[in-house]
């Protein structure tokens, strides 16, 4: 028997701030078992979901957070992006970022110290 139930959960609520949304940019990302992210900043906030493998996440100010494939992420405009990086080292991690853009920006801003 097929149910028809429609089944919703919820995956992330996050506060962008009173701003202006003219255009969203998706995009499927993958990472190479071990690879790690570089330092960086967005212009614009991205959402997003692991589509596969795990990933070590951690935005300044926040604790790091491992997310599993089927959870959801938010990085606020503006704020260094610490780590995004694939937390295993023998298993690829795939990743949609939900890039929420006002006009034309830049979607990621690397940061060299």
């Amino acid at each position: 028997m097929i149910s028809n139930e429609l089944i919703r959960k919820q995956l992330l609520t996050a506060d962008t701030g009173v701003r202006q949304l003219t255009k969203i940019e998706a995009h499927e990302i993958h990472f190479a078992p071990g690879q790690t992210g570089a330092l960086h900043y967005h212009p614009c906030p991205v959402t997003g979901y692991i589509l596969k493998g795990t990933a070590l996440v951690e935005v300044e100010g926040q604790p790091a957070q491992i997310l599993h494939a089927g959870e959801a992420f938010f990085e606020p405009a503006l704020t260094r992006i610490l780590h995004f990086d694939n937390y295993s080292t023998t298993e690829p991690m795939v990743f949609i970022a939900f890039y929420l853009l006002d006009g034309r920006q830049t979607l990621i801003e690397l940061i060299t110290e």
